[in-house]
This record gives structure tokens, C-alpha cells and sequence, in this order.
């Protein structure tokens, strides 16, 4: 309750023009060959949300400073990866992006038009809102229908309409969407941290698994399905000790090369494989 209340303190100070948060603060011991990607990272995270929520990304970095068998470059790729999942795609963001492209008057303006889940475009709204409608879909079969959306700077209403869509990223802390994202991302830290402490070789793939859930609708939610597959399925057993996988890296790397499909049937044969494979647990 009162990080909700927290957020909609802030939210209201932003709308009123009287958000005075603090820069946010790179965390002590952060080593300087890291603080390239996180800087970038900041700034990424103060364009997208705002300084509170770039601060939230540099206590997230923390966890890692002077852990043993992180080196700067994995580190980097941390901080990199970190700021491109806490910046997530929603239609929020690529309105904002389509304002920010440059202007060229050798060439008009390109209407983009991209598909949206419906459960997508209702999880960016307040949990308040979005939980009732996002049942009310589920209930009449039509969540995962998708929608066209058009991002266009090319008239006046237009752009009006991008800066209205733009600004609801005021309430995106306070969405369902951002619950889910938020409950991702620390279970994506917490499998790194748990590498690092049971299996420090295969801390790159873990790190690097970040890369399969990318974009927005179907593939975002396929991605993020085949995620959950390959760590509950691999990663999760082998730090719990309840599998033997000497090499996890090339468990992980068989695994994400496998085609994904709606059901993830194919890569649940996979992993079964992987695992029937697997040296017994004693």
C-alpha cells in the first residue's frame, strides 16, 4: 500500500508540474568501465518515465557492484539489457518515440501502423480499471484478439492524439502491465544472482535470455512464454539441485534455438529432451 500510495503521489506531482525528484544517483563502487551503458541507461529511463524510475534502475544495478565472477563487459551487458526491458514497448512508448522523430522536409512523415493485443492495450491502464475490463475480455473470448493502432504525425489531430497517448505514461507505474513487468525483471535478477552463486559459466546465457522477450503483441507474448519455459524448466531445477546439467550455457543456447510456436509444444519436447539426458540428481 504504501509504495502505491507513493506512486500516485508522484504521479500527481508530475502532472502538476512539480515533480522534484532527485537525479538519479549511480550506485557506489560502480566500476568505470560500467558506467557508460548505465548512464546511457539512465538516460533512457528519464525519458521513458521519469528520475524516480531511473533511481529504481540504479538500485536495481546495485545488487551486482563487487560481486565476484562479474567482469565489467557482462556487467555492461547487465546495465544495457536492464534499461531496454524497464523500457518496454507498450503504446505509450512508441507514441512518444513517433514525436520524437526528426523532421525532414525532403520526405513526409510515415504513418506507422502496429498491431495490438486488446489484453495489451488494457493492461496500460490503472490496475483500478484494467482488471475489470481485462475480465470482461477474457470472458467474452476476445483478450487476444489484435487491433491496428495508427502512430501518424502527419496532421494535426494526429499529433494531438500521440501527445494525449504520450502522456498516460503518468499512470504507467500504477498499470497492470508494469506489475507484470516489474515481478519479470526481478526474477530475471534474482536467476543472474543465483547463477552467479550455483553455476558462474552459465551467467552470460541467463544474462543473455533478456533478448528473447522483445517488442509488443504476439511475439512479445510468445517470447515471454518460451522465457518462463527455459528457466523453469532448466535453470530454476539446476540451482534448486534438483537437476545436473554441467553445462547450462549450451542447455540454455539448445534450447532458445529451438522455433517457437503459439502452444510452445515444440519447446517443451526440447527441454524434456535436455533434461531425460541430464545426469541423475544426488
Amino acid at each position: 500500500m504504501a509504495g502505491f500510495i507513493t506512486i500516485i503521489r508522484s504521479t500527481l506531482a508530475e502532472m502538476a508540474g512539480q515533480d522534484d525528484s532527485a537525479p538519479a544517483c549511480l550506485p557506489a563502487g560502480l566500476p568505470e568501465a560500467v558506467k557508460p551503458a548505465a548512464l546511457q541507461g539512465v538516460a533512457l529511463l528519464i525519458d521513458y518515465q521519469g528520475p524516480r524510475y531511473a533511481q529504481l534502475y540504479c538500485d536495481r544495478l546495485r545488487r551486482f557492484v563487487g560481486r565476484r565472477g562479474l567482469d565489467d563487459a557482462l556487467f555492461s551487458e547487465i546495465a544495457r539489457l536492464l534499461a531496454a526491458r524497464m523500457s518496454y514497448h507498450d503504446a505509450i512508448r512508441i507514441a512518444q518515440l513517433k514525436l520524437q522523430e526528426p523532421v525532414n522536409r525532403a520526405r513526409p512523415p510515415v504513418v506507422d501502423v502496429r498491431r495490438f493485443r486488446l489484453d495489451e492495450l488494457v493492461s496500460a491502464l490503472p490496475e483500478i480499471a484494467g482488471e475489470p475490463l481485462m475480465w470482461a475480455l477474457e470472458c467474452i473470448g476476445c483478450s487476444h484478439r489484435t487491433v491496428p493502432i495508427r502512430f501518424s504525425t502527419v496532421s494535426w489531430w494526429g499529433i494531438r492524439r500521440l501527445k494525449i497517448e504520450a502522456s498516460l505514461r503518468r499512470w504507467r507505474l500504477l498499470s497492470v502491465r508494469y506489475a507484470t513487468e516489474r515481478v519479470w525483471v526481478e526474477r530475471w535478477l534474482h536467476m543472474i544472482d543465483r547463477s552467479l552463486t550455483k553455476q558462474p559459466d552459465a551467467v552470460a546465457a541467463v544474462v543473455q535470455t533478456a533478448t528473447m522477450i522483445e517488442g509488443y503483441g504476439t511475439g512479445y507474448r510468445h517470447g515471454l512464454a518460451a522465457w518462463h519455459q527455459i528457466i523453469d524448466g532448466l535453470a530454476k531445477p539446476v540451482f534448486d539441485g534438483t537437476l545436473v546439467l554441467p553445462d547450462l550455457s549450451a542447455a540454455i543456447s539448445q534450447a532458445r534455438a529451438v522455433p517457437r510456436d503459439p502452444k510452445g509444444d515444440q519447446l517443451r519436447k526440447a527441454i524434456g529432451e535436455i533434461r531425460a539426458g541430464a545426469a541423475p540428481a544426488t
